[in-house]
């Protein structure tokens, strides 16, 4: 019988090493996916504690060609990925004008290229195989134009309209595709996003749970749904954004995001 996994993406920490171990918890095997040899290795440990196999892989999909890479070395093994969580992203805070292109143009090949690649390729052997799951992070920033974001919320706009499209593209062909929202999380993205001096995030308090988050996002994946917001306050903000003009949205945003001390 050939073994199945479950391929994350971003495995290592914050909502994807989450996502790993509620996987794992439920005796899912894993390839976990990240840039840094150290971090598989720590993360690694923690997931067999579960009684499953992890299978680590270095790579860097900030890379154009590391996505094409990725799949050509887990099929070199014969490893049947049946689920895929397409997790790894990160953003950009400043004003666009500040920013810097060459980090912004890394940015959508991580957020949005990689994601294409991976799941066209993997979707692929799902559907010969009539079986498989595919759940891609979105956020509720796909819901609202971000100021001081724009290019990251542009590619999660990106990744929730993809998202939504492929799911009714496959969902009679025995393939779930599902988005998960989150708002903002605990997690190290604000420190990679050079964002720590946000309003958004000075209060700790107010950051969610990245377990929490996962859990929302794998009960979603299984029970076969198209997305799910993690957290009431965010699913509020969701339903506003959805009927209050972007305009209107965008200055909202543009005074949440804005430097704690302006």
């Amino acid at each position: 019988m050939i073994n199945k996994y479950v391929l994350i993406t971003g495995g290592t920490q914050g909502i994807g090493l989450e996502l790993a171990k509620i996987f794992a918890k439920n005796g899912h095997n894993l390839i976990i996916v990240a840039r840094h040899e150290n971090e598989l290795a720590k993360a690694k440990i923690n997931l067999e504690a579960f009684g499953v196999e992890v299978i680590t892989i270095a790579k860097d999909l900030f890379n154009p060609h590391a996505a094409f890479e990725l799949y050509r070395q887990t099929t070199d093994r014969n490893l049947l990925v049946n689920i895929l969580v397409n997790n790894a992203g990160q953003g950009l805070y400043g004003l666009f004008e500040n920013t810097d292109i060459d980090r912004e143009l890394a940015i959508v090949q991580l957020n949005i290229s990689s994601t294409i690649v991976l799941t066209k390729l993997y979707l692929q052997d799902m559907l010969v195989q009539g079986d498989g799951r595919v759940l891609n992070l979105s956020s509720i920033a796909s819901k609202a134009p971000g100021p001081w974001q724009s290019v990251y919320h542009g590619t999660k706009a990106f990744v929730q309209s993809f998202t939504e499209a492929l799911r009714s593209e496959v969902k009679e062909k025995g393939i779930v595709v599902t988005a998960l929202l989150p708002g903002a999380t605990d997690t190290d993205f604000f420190n990679k996003a050079n964002m720590t001096e946000s309003k958004a995030v000075q209060d700790k308090s107010k950051l969610a749970d990245p377990a929490d988050v996962a859990e929302a996002g794998y009960n979603a994946l299984m029970n076969d749904e198209d997305m799910v917001v993690a957290g009431f306050k965010n699913k509020m903000n969701v339903a506003m954004s959805n009927i209050m003009p972007d305009s209107i949205a965008a200055d909202n945003m543009k005074n949440s995001q804005k430097p704690a001390e302006q």
